[in-house]
């Protein structure tokens, strides 16, 4: 990773994804294969696939689940979120979590050329090199502290 973390450099490249015809029962038993809560809904133009929503566990629960619905007669398209935040690939680390905090998500397309799906971010991944990040200035800390107490003996 370079120094200054973008988008592209912490999303995941292998996307699971939907489109919106498909059903909403397959979409669930993808996420339950694929160990995701979330698939990335895509349109497909000229072999460019552009982000159309995002279907969450939580949006079928919510959606169909709990008020009662049959998810067997709907499709992805009925029950995604849309339209789908998304980030560019060169948008800061800081303007990727920016993004989820105003608009209250946990999962980021990244896109590229032409909005085209390049990777995800979820805050899992955020956190996970900001964690990093801060081990690094733990271990500043303790290398400051080691260095006075040579320089003091």
């Amino acid at each position: 990773m370079g120094e200054r973390l973008n988008a592209g450099e912490v999303c995941t490249r292998e996307v699971t994804i939907a489109f919106r015809h498909t059903e909403l029962v397959t979409a669930a038993q993808l996420m339950r294969e694929a160990h995701v809560g979330a698939l990335v809904v895509v349109d497909e133009a000229q072999g460019i696939r552009t982000v159309a929503g995002l279907l969450t566990d939580r949006d079928i629960v919510t959606a169909v689940i709990a008020p009662g619905m049959d998810p067997g007669t709907l499709t992805v398209g009925e029950v995604m979120s849309e339209p789908a935040v998304t980030v560019g690939e060169d948008a800061s680390l800081i303007d990727l979590m920016r993004t989820m905090r105003d608009h209250g998500v946990r999962r980021v397309p990244v896109v590229g050329e032409r909005q085209a799906l390049l990777g995800l971010v979820t805050l899992d991944d955020a956190l996970e090199v900001l964690a990093e990040e801060l081990s690094l200035l733990v271990a500043t800390i303790r290398n400051e502290n080691r260095r006075e107490r040579q320089r003091r003996q």
